[in-house]
């Protein structure tokens, strides 16, 4: 006759418990930047930026390359172009007067933006940006820093 033995009983051991203890935070150094006396200087002399802005890219491509052909032309440094964000304005409208509130159409109308930054621009290059021809629907922000 064969008897059936019981099998001891394992004893549950509770999880250990995460610790809530913060990690350090490393942050990372940034090099300084070392400037010679001459971009002082230069940096003193004068900045012109220019920020373009335009509803077509293609458009205000075109017109930025056109604004820095006439740039290098004259000799000057150029910084940039540099795409600024694109700015998105949205505007929701009802398909229907007074009915159907629930079909809507959403429409909107994006700015596309370009920066340059001409170092030590001389008389002759200002006049000459001033005497450029550019599309309709392109518009320029000049600032002398």
């Amino acid at each position: 006759m064969v008897t059936a033995t019981k099998k001891p009983k394992k004893k549950k051991i509770a999880p250990a418990r995460k610790t809530t203890a913060k990690k350090p935070v490393v942050t990372k150094i940034k090099p300084k930047v070392v400037v010679s006396e001459k971009e002082e200087e230069s940096a003193d002399a004068g900045r012109l930026r220019i920020r373009v802005s335009a509803y077509e890219h293609k458009l205000l491509d075109s017109s930025v390359k056109q604004i820095i052909d006439t740039a290098l032309r004259h000799g000057a440094k150029i910084r940039g172009p540099v795409p600024l964000p694109t700015e998105i304005k949205k505007y929701t409208v009802n398909r229907a007067a007074f009915v159907y509130k629930n079909a809507r159409e959403q429409f909107e109308m994006r700015t596309h933006k370009r920066l340059i930054d001409i170092i030590n621009p001389s008389h002759p290059l200002i006049e000459a940006l001033t005497n450029l021809t550019l599309p309709s629907g392109v518009s320029i922000d000049v600032k002398m820093l």
